[in-house]
């Protein structure tokens, strides 16, 4: 054990020493050198001219190569456009996403080969001043980011610096045709449903029609317009901003306003689905307390006071859907909502 003892104490060691007392092991402070900075390594593109111009040549093929990858996802969004054919749409999203992948990597790799080939590599140690330096020092910084400049070649350096302006311009231009698909601009269509005077209300998703007598006290309904589960196009969006929860409460209960008091039948309500705080679905109903919540961020509203909101981010109640009775005992729409559905920001 004294051996041991000896041998950890032993100058210039990096052997532990044990504290036998706690059973602990310490190194001393003195027993571990600054191991400073690894000899630079001087590289091919130092010492050698042509290695240095075919490195610059890399960089400028590696920009020019996001070029033509950004070019190629532009030519792929109007080679394959979206329809209703699977194909088509799995081969705009294969050869698109495959052009902007060249194009971004294309950029960031010719960065780091330009940085590791041709752009100085000794390492350097800086303090950093935490207040605003003298007219000297900040002087000095300005003849320091032209020497970097200088030393990276960037001025210098045509080929690279004007390849690398082409790859920056072209690689955001995708974007611009990509956003196109997220549809035309909305306008006023917001403000308008598939809800029309006469509408009958049906079932989601089957589109039943539903009779004033089927709904029970207490009792919630999912709620499409008739008509909507027969669309062959824009179905989703068509039902994005008319899908209605209908819920019958005793009718001593609501809180009506004069204006709102013939848009309800026997305590029959119909509120918009849409949460007006971001548009997620409300869906769940409390009954004892006759509350909607919605399961994004936690928004209520009250179903007996016009759905305004007691809880949550939302800032405005849902839109009410004016009901009535046909003829035939079958709830219908007296109108389309009057104001916009879904999130304030739709809007705007």
């Amino acid at each position: 054990m004294s051996d041991s003892k000896s041998i950890a104490s032993g100058k210039g060691s990096h052997e532990p020493e044990h504290d036998y007392a706690t059973g602990l092991a310490t190194i001393a402070a003195d027993k571990v050198a600054d191991p400073g900075l690894e000899p630079h390594r001087v590289r091919m593109t130092d010492k050698s001219v042509k290695h240095e111009k075919a490195a610059a040549r890399q960089v400028a093929a590696l920009f020019l190569a996001s070029v033509v990858g950004s070019i190629f996802s532009i030519y792929a969004y109007f080679a394959f456009p979206l329809s209703d054919d699977l194909g088509t749409v799995r081969n705009n999203t294969l050869f698109m996403g495959l052009g902007i992948t060249l194009g971004l990597f294309g950029i960031g790799i010719g960065a780091v080969h330009w940085a590791k080939t041709l752009m100085p590599d000794a390492e350097v140690a800086e303090e950093r001043h935490q207040t605003r330096g003298s007219e000297e020092v900040r002087a000095r910084a300005v003849e320091i980011i032209k020497l970097a400049d200088s030393e990276s070649g960037f001025s210098r350096r045509k080929l690279i610096r004007r390849s690398l302006y082409g790859a920056l311009a072209l690689f955001p231009i995708p974007a611009i045709f990509f956003f196109g698909d997220l549809g035309p601009n909305p306008k006023d269509t917001l403000r308008h449903t598939m809800w029309k005077a006469g509408t009958r209300l049906t079932k989601d998703p089957s589109g039943l029609p539903i009779k004033a007598s089927d709904v029970t006290l207490g009792s919630v309904f999912h709620v499409i317009p008739e008509g909507l589960s027969e669309l062959e196009h824009h179905k989703l969006e068509e039902k994005a901003k008319a899908a209605v929860l209908l819920v019958r409460l005793d009718p001593s209960e609501l809180k009506e306003s004069a204006e709102r008091k013939s848009w309800s039948y026997d305590g029959i309500v119909a509120y918009s689905k849409i949460c007006t705080h971001v548009g997620c679905p409300v869906a769940l109903y409390e009954q004892h307390t006759h509350h909607l919540l919605c399961p994004c961020h936690q928004s209520t509203f009250d179903v007996t006071d016009e759905c305004k909101v007691v809880f949550g981010p939302a800032s405005r109640p849902l839109p009410q859907l004016p009901i009535a009775v046909d003829a035939e005992g079958y709830l219908i729409a007296q109108s389309d909502f009057t104001e916009p559905v879904g999130p304030s920001f739709w809007e705007r």
